[in-house]
């Protein structure tokens, strides 16, 4: 049964590297600048490297580590939904989407360089695959890993 876990926290692990790296293919290589809910959205992915790798070096706490990683996927979950909704209309764009606007009187250079650095809107979609966006993408995933991780910590018993 353990050994069953082991190998899904390897599919989880092998497959959390896969999706940040296509993450960052795509802002760095693509040029598809992510929005602020985008970026939240990789935190799951990141926990799940940095817990998932933990759980390999230590022989205690692994049930606890994996309920901490399926609470950062459900917490994915969720905010790929929000953001579902925002890009379907039907929530509006919260404060987290405005993050880095400044009503300050700015000069011409620097309200030029705020216009370059000036965050995307999470209502507007710059990639898709297979007609979906990334976040409707990410909504399914999320939902997947939480009850792959659900089922890691019913095997620990």
């Amino acid at each position: 049964m353990f050994e069953n876990n082991r190998l899904i926290l390897n599919g989880v692990l092998v497959f959390s590297i896969i999706s940040l790296s296509i993450a960052y293919f795509i802002q760095y290589i693509l040029g598809h600048k992510p929005c602020n809910l985008c970026l939240i959205e990789r935190i799951p992915y990141m926990a799940s490297v940095i817990l998932v790798s933990l759980t390999f070096f230590m022989n205690k706490f692994k049930k606890i580590i994996a309920g901490i990683v399926l609470l950062f996927f459900i917490f994915g979950a969720l905010v790929s939904f929000y953001h579902v909704g925002i890009e379907q209309g039907f929530f509006s764009e919260s404060f987290v989407c405005n993050l880095g606007n400044s009503e300050d009187n700015l000069s011409t250079e620097q309200l030029l360089k705020q216009l370059e650095n000036t965050p995307i809107s999470c209502k507007d979609v710059t990639f898709r695959f297979l007609g979906l966006s990334l976040a409707t993408i990410n909504t399914i995933i999320s939902i997947l890993l939480s009850g792959i991780m659900f089922k890691v910590i019913k095997n620990y018993g």
